[in-house]
C-alpha cells in the first residue's frame, strides 16, 4: 500500500534528526528500554528493533507542557522502576469467548502462551499466529507491514517495536471471509515487583475479505494485593481494498496498572473499518487511536465507551487523516464517570483539499456521577476541502431528577433506577458490538462496578 498523508495529521508522529549528538536524554525511558531491549533477535526483526531503539534514545517522555498530553500527567510512571518479567502460565482463568472457542491466541505478560491458545476452527487462507510459529515465507510478508504504519516514531510507539521478540499476527488472504470472530488475548500476570508488557499485534486484511477481531486486555493477580505494571501495546491493522475489518478493543487492566496502546489503521479504498473500543480498567490509561485513509470511498466507524470510577484516569486520543475523495467518518465516544475519575478525549478529523465529498461526523457524549468526577473533551476538525459535509459536537450532563423520579414512581428504587439510567447509557455502544457472548459480558461488567451509580 502506497501511504498519503496530510503534514502533521497524526500527533507525534514529527521526524528527529538521528544526527544529533543527544543520547539517553530521558533516565526514566532509558531504564525502560534497557530492560525491553535485553532480550536479542536475529536478521531483519533485530535490525527493526535498533533503529525504533534509537529513536528512543533520542526521545523523552511526554509531560503535561506537551498540548497532547496536558491532561495526562505520566509522573507517577516515571518514579517506577519496571522489570520484564516471565509469564506464570500455571491455573490461567479467563473469559472464553463461545464465539471464539478454537479461534483464539493468548499472550501472558507478552510471552506467547500455546496452551492457553486454540486455532483450530478457522477456514483456510486465514493465518492466525504469534511471529515466531510463521513459515519464512509469512515472516517475509510480516516484514513488509510490521512498524511500518504512520506515527512509529512516538515515543511509545518506538519503545514497543524496540522490544519485540514476538507478535499476534492475523492475515487473511484476497477474498476470504472469516465468520468466526478472532480472539487476542492479552493477561498480565503482576507479582511482588513492578512489570512491563509490551503486546504487539498485526492484522492484515486483503483485498475483499472479512474479519471479525476482539483485541482484549486484562490481569490475573498472583498475589493478594493489587499489582503494579505497565503495558505498552501497540496494534496495527492494514485494511486492503474492498476489505471489512470489524475490531472491538477491551481494555479492563488491574486497579494499579499503567496502559497506553496505540491502535493505528491504514485504510485502502472502497474498505469499511469499525472500531468498538472499550476502556474500564487501570490506574491511569491512554488509547492513541490513528486511522489513515490511503484510497477513495473509505468507511469508517469509531464507537468508544469510557467507564471509570475512584481515582482512575482514562484519555482516548484520536485522529482521522482523510486524504481522499467521497470518504465517510463516524465517531460516538461516551464516557461515564464517577467519583474522582477523569476522562479525556481529544478526537481530530483532518481533510484536506483533495478529499471533497468527504462526510465527517464526530461526538463525544459525557455523564457525570459526581460533583468531583471530571472530563475535558476537545472535538476538532481542521478543513481545507471545500463541498464536504462535517460536523462535530460534545455534551456532558448529569443524571436528570425528573427521570430518577419517574423510574421511583414505578416502584423501582433510588439506586436501581440510577443504574438503569447509567446501563442504557453504555447500552448504545455495546449493543453494536458484533459477538454476543462479549456483549452480555459487558453489560454485566458495566452493571457490576462498585460505586458506579453512588454520588462520591
Amino acid at each position: 500500500m502506497s501511504i498519503q498523508v496530510s503534514p502533521s495529521s497524526i500527533p507525534n508522529s514529527n521526524a528527529v534528526s538521528l544526527t544529533s549528538t543527544l543520547l539517553d536524554r530521558d533516565d526514566c525511558l532509558t531504564g525502560l528500554l534497557n530492560q525491553v531491549t535485553a532480550t536479542k533477535t536475529e536478521g531483519w526483526l533485530q535490525e527493526l528493533r535498533q533503529g525504533a531503539a534509537n529513536w528512543v534514545r533520542h526521545s523523552t517522555i511526554p509531560t503535561t507542557r506537551e498540548e497532547e498530553w496536558r491532561f495526562t500527567d505520566l509522573s507517577s510512571l516515571r518514579k517506577l522502576q519496571f522489570n520484564v518479567e516471565a509469564g506464570n502460565f500455571a491455573s490461567l482463568q479467563f473469559d472464553i469467548l463461545p464465539e471464539a472457542a478454537n479461534s483464539r491466541l493468548v499472550f501472558v505478560n507478552g510471552v506467547f502462551a500455546p496452551e492457553l491458545s486454540a486455532v483450530t476452527d478457522l477456514p483456510s487462507g486465514v493465518v492466525v499466529s504469534n511471529l515466531a510459529g510463521l513459515s519464512v515465507v509469512e515472516q517475509e510478508g510480516v516484514r513488509q507491514y510490521l512498524a511500518q504504519a504512520e506515527g512509529a516514531q512516538e515515543v511509545f510507539t518506538a519503545l514497543n517495536t524496540a522490544g519485540i521478540t514476538d507478535a499476534a499476527v492475523v492475515w487473511v488472504k484476497k477474498n476470504v471471509v472469516v465468520e468466526t470472530p478472532i480472539h487476542l488475548v492479552f493477561i498480565s500476570v503482576v507479582g511482588e515487583t513492578a512489570m512491563i508488557s509490551q503486546p504487539r499485534c498485526l492484522v492484515v486484511a486483503e483485498s475483499g475479505s472479512q474479519v471479525t477481531l476482539v483485541e482484549e486486555y486484562t490481569n490475573r493477580r498472583s498475589a493478594e494485593k493489587e499489582g503494579v505494571y505497565f503495558t505498552n501495546a501497540v496494534t496495527e491493522i492494514w485494511v486492503g481494498d474492498n476489505a471489512q475489518v470489524s475490531h472491538t478493543r477491551i481494555e479492563q487492566e488491574g486497579a494499579e496498572a499503567f496502559h497506553i496502546g496505540k491502535t493505528a489503521i491504514a485504510q485502502a479504498r472502497d474498505s469499511r473499518y469499525t472500531c468498538h473500543a472499550i476502556t474500564l480498567g487501570a490506574k491511569l490509561s491512554r488509547h492513541n487511536l490513528e486511522i489513515l485513509q490511503t484510497g477513495e470511498q473509505t468507511q469508517t466507524t469509531l464507537n468508544g465507551l469510557t467507564v471509570i470510577t475512584g481515582k482512575q484516569l482514562a484519555d482516548t486520543h484520536s485522529a482521522i487523516a482523510l486524504n481522499y475523495p467521497h470518504g465517510t467518518s463516524e465517531q460516538l465516544h461516551k464516557c461515564i464517570v464517577g467519583d474522582r475519575a477523569h476522562a479525556v478525549f481529544n478526537g481530530k478529523v483532518f481533510v484536506p483539499k483533495p478529499a471533497q465529498l468527504t462526510n465527517a461526523a464526530q461526538l463525544n457524549r459525557n455523564l457525570l456521577l459526581s460533583s468531583k468526577a471530571r472530563v475535558d473533551t476537545k472535538p476538532q476538525l481542521e478543513i481545507t476541502a471545500d463541498n464536504v459535509k462535517c460536523a462535530h459536537g460534545a455534551t456532558v450532563s448529569q443524571l436528570e431528577d425528573d427521570e430518577i423520579f419517574y423510574l421511583q414512581s414505578r416502584g423501582i428504587d433510588e439506586n436501581d433506577a440510577r443504574k438503569l439510567l447509567i446501563n442504557a447509557f453504555a447500552a448504545e455502544i455495546i449493543n453494536q458490538i458484533p459477538v454476543p457472548s462479549l456483549r452480555e459480558i459487558l453489560l454485566n461488567t458495566v452493571n457490576n462496578l462498585k460505586s458506579i451509580s453512588l454520588e462520591s
